[in-house]
């Protein structure tokens, strides 16, 4: 039955797609001068077929309807009713279909909210965004349908993978899908502007608030997911360049590098076609993540699939989008003068965006290189965080500094100068630094770096705050202080973090004690205990910090889940505004001992702070509907 409905639904939505195109099509060649109530009642439809059919698929998963296939794959009757609902986008097929929903969503919106715009331009934006959007839906009808009929029909399900069954991984990729898909809709807008002339200041207003929605949802996506893989799969770190971890943080280097660029597009006008690039560029890119995600040439914890068909698929799709997208740019490519002084905001910026381009053609690099070493040479290599921190570090470096002196400097043309003022601000990132050393009795120089440079930005960014007619000036510039505060306290407790962070590994079995550095860890003992939809063997440890004369309990786990029949190894943390004390623990086989792995992270909850004050930056621009100065 609602396999029936589901697909009933999804054929609406082809239909409806299809007469929205042909609409504006036939609009935009009798030269209308305003959009017919058809193409928005078309808009509607489209979005509300879409949008049921979603639900209906979520129906599924919640009353354990094993009819379809995707349900019987991903879900099973004793799981929880969260988990169950999550589990609706936890799989290939359903999230294909939550992306369906977001391309349809962002198309109605943009077509409400841009009535200001030329109409023209409007409809090309949506033809285009309708082209993506069967795109997907045929990939999704013809390879991927999560309504597909199973029979006879099982009674019961295989289950959801167990490092999925989790709250932070319930809104993750919803958060990342919208800042992923939400890049389609300026994608879109670039096209038609090309095929319409429509360029300059009202093109860059016209797609300014979609890119910083999706920024937002992006940076609030990626941030849900290292949480998750912090405390889920036993890392103990807030990022481990994982390829899936790459995937979603490449556009969002676009993303970030597109927004400084159209404050000059719309301050100056220049810059089109370089903007042009940057929106085509972001949504190729989470395309060529989904393809690396999906086709199961990555090897990843989370990793969705391991078709080749899929990625077959994904990667036809992706060379015919690229191609189409150079060839447009090329055809309608128009050689602009750009009068841009060395020594301006607008050099400052592009700055800005050549140094985004390194971070990403470095992770990209870093990311693919090792798929085509195996292809070619039947090589396995791994590329890890030491490749990447130490070409990144480095020129995170100057981007702090940039990131202070950048939005001090005028338009058009300015004289640079080191100010006393400058040098002081220096000096007191200095004694902070020196301060910082000797209260915890380490030192590294590359840190050091990181650190005095992520407090100049600090300080700079705090002044800043105050400087000028307080209130009429801070209006103009509240999120970018806000965002810039943040990104300088997320640098600066990254660096505290990686100089100050304490590790151990070692055996122990139940009774006995380990002592290092201040502390002492006690196995006290192993509890057993079955909850609804797994059994776990729960290790409860004292961890007593000498020095302190302060002691800590901490209870990791070990999970048995029967459908998947999996293992999982639950972190232990707890946590204060200071520090996290972590720990897991690890069955070694045939013997009595347990592995267990003990750090304590500094100011690590403060790294998840800093990254949301970045995202409520892009929130407060979108509310407040700043100009930039």
């Amino acid at each position: 039955m609602l396999s029936n409905i589901g697909n009933l639904l999804i054929f609406f939505t082809v239909v409806t797609s299809l007469l929205v195109i042909f609409k504006s099509s036939k609009l935009i060649l009798s030269s209308a001068n305003s959009i017919s109530k058809n193409i928005y009642q078309l808009s509607i439809l489209q979005s509300t077929f879409s949008i049921m059919s979603f639900v209906v698929l979520v129906i599924g998963f919640v009353i354990s309807d094993f009819s379809l296939i995707t349900v019987f794959q991903n879900s099973h009757t004793t799981k929880p009713l969260i988990y169950k609902i999550s589990g609706t986008w936890g799989n290939h097929e359903g999230s294909l279909l939550l992306w369906i929903n977001v391309l349809t969503i962002f198309s109605y919106l943009f077509l409400v909210f841009s009535k200001k715009f030329n109409n023209e331009f409007r409809l090309g934006t949506i033809i285009t965004q309708n082209f993506l959007l069967l795109g997907f839906l045929a990939f999704l009808l013809f390879n991927s349908n999560p309504f597909s009929y199973i029979f006879p029909v099982p009674l019961e399900g295989l289950g959801l993978n167990p490092i999925l069954q989790d709250p932070a991984l319930a809104i993750h990729p919803p958060l990342l899908y919208v800042g992923f898909v939400g890049s389609s809709i300026y994608f879109s807008a670039a096209i038609s502007s090309l095929f319409t002339n429509f360029g300059g200041k009202q093109f860059a207003l016209s797609i300014k608030p979609w890119v910083i929605i999706s920024w937002v949802f992006q940076t609030l996506g990626i941030l849900v997911g290292s949480i998750w893989a912090y405390y889920e799969l036993g890392w103990g770190g807030f990022w481990f360049w994982d390829p899936v971890e790459n995937a979603s943080l490449m556009p969002w280097f676009v993303m970030t590098a597109l927004m400084h660029s159209l404050i000059v597009l719309e301050k100056r006008g220049t810059l089109y076609n370089w903007v042009v690039i940057m929106c085509l560029t972001t949504f190729t890119l989470t395309v060529t993540g989904t393809f690396l995600v999906r086709s199961g040439i990555l090897n990843s914890v989370h990793t969705f699939a391991n078709d080749p068909s899929r990625g077959l698929f994904i990667l036809m799709f992706l060379s015919v989008m690229i191609l189409f997208s150079i060839i447009t740019f090329l055809k309608k490519f128009k050689l602009q003068n750009y009068l841009i002084e060395t020594q301006s905001k607008e050099t400052l910026i592009l700055l800005n965006n050549w140094i985004m381009i390194f971070f990403l053609a470095t992770i990209l690099i870093g990311t693919v290189y090792p798929i085509f070493t195996e292809v070619l040479i039947n090589s396995k290599i791994s590329v890890g965080p030491p490749f990447y921190n130490t070409i990144l570090i480095p020129v995170v470096i100057p981007i702090l500094f940039l990131m202070a002196v950048a939005p001090r400097v005028g338009w058009i043309k300015a004289k640079f100068s080191i100010s006393y003022y400058s040098l002081l601000v220096v000096l007191f990132a200095l004694l902070i630094n020196f301060l910082i050393q000797k209260a915890f009795k380490s030192y590294s120089w590359y840190s050091n770096l990181i650190i005095i440079s992520s407090i100049f930005l600090i300080i700079y960014t705090l002044i800043d705050l105050f400087r000028g007619n307080f209130k009429k000036d801070l209006n103009n510039r509240l999120s970018r202080i806000i965002s810039h505060l943040g990104f300088g306290l997320l640098i600066f407790f990254i660096g505290i973090n990686h100089t100050l962070t304490i590790e151990k590994d070692f055996n122990l079995k139940v009774g006995e004690t380990k002592n290092f550095l201040n502390y002492q860890i006690k196995f006290k003992s192993l509890d057993l205990e079955e909850k609804k939809n797994y059994k776990a063997v729960v290790g409860n440890f004292e961890i007593l910090n000498k020095m302190k004369k302060k002691s800590e309990k901490l209870t990791p786990e070990i999970r048995i889940y029967d459908r998947p029949e999996t293992i999982t190894y639950e972190a232990s943390i707890k946590s204060n505004i200071s520090h996290d004390l972590y720990l897991t623990m690890s069955n070694i086989q045939r013997t009595e001992f347990y592995n267990i792995k003990f750090q304590e992270k500094p100011f690590m909850i403060w790294i998840w702070v800093s990254v949301i004050l970045i995202a409520l930056g892009g929130i407060t621009k979108v509310f407040r509907n700043e100009s930039n100065t």
